[in-house]
């Protein structure tokens, strides 16, 4: 992955259902992961896919009705507070920008590289078996920086 230099041609562009948000990103994303805890099933609505950039990767071309709420001590998300579109996660401190991957347009050129805490996952659906890694927890950031950008 790059380091802070940004790429001046956009690797993606996204933004909100209503398209009051809108952002690219002038880095490498990481592949998806799939997460099951309870607090992205109760954010999302289901389990939250997510990629990842560089926080300097990452600009914004309107973000006027972006909010950031904290949903942890050690978290905050960002959604649209005019369309409700959840669309970002920050570790507080982190480097990267986590991207819900649904609010990118295709084609992303990413896969599904893991499940996150799989055990966690609600009882009305199951985890397919495509041999795609699963995790108990969160893996630490020596393991998430074994996927694969692009």
């Amino acid at each position: 992955m790059s380091g802070s230099v940004r790429a001046t041609t956009p690797r993606a562009m996204g933004g909100c259902h209503c398209g009051a948000v809108k952002f690219e990103v002038r880095g490498p994303l990481r592949d998806v992961l799939i997460c099951h805890c309870e607090d992205c099933r109760k954010h999302n609505g289901h389990a939250s896919a997510h990629t990842r950039c560089a926080k300097e990767h990452l600009v914004f071309l309107s973000d006027g009705p972006l909010k950031w709420y904290d949903s942890s001590a050690g978290a905050r998300r960002g959604f649209c507070s005019d369309c409700g579109s959840i669309l970002f996660f920050q570790r507080k401190g982190g480097a990267f920008t986590a991207i819900s991957a649904g609010v990118l347009e295709p084609p992303t050129g990413m896969r599904t590289a893991a499940h996150l805490y799989a055990p966690a996952k609600s009882d009305y659906y199951e985890i397919g078996d495509d041999g795609t890694p699963r995790y108990d927890t969160m893996p630490d950031e020596a393991d998430l920086a074994k996927f694969r950008f692009t």
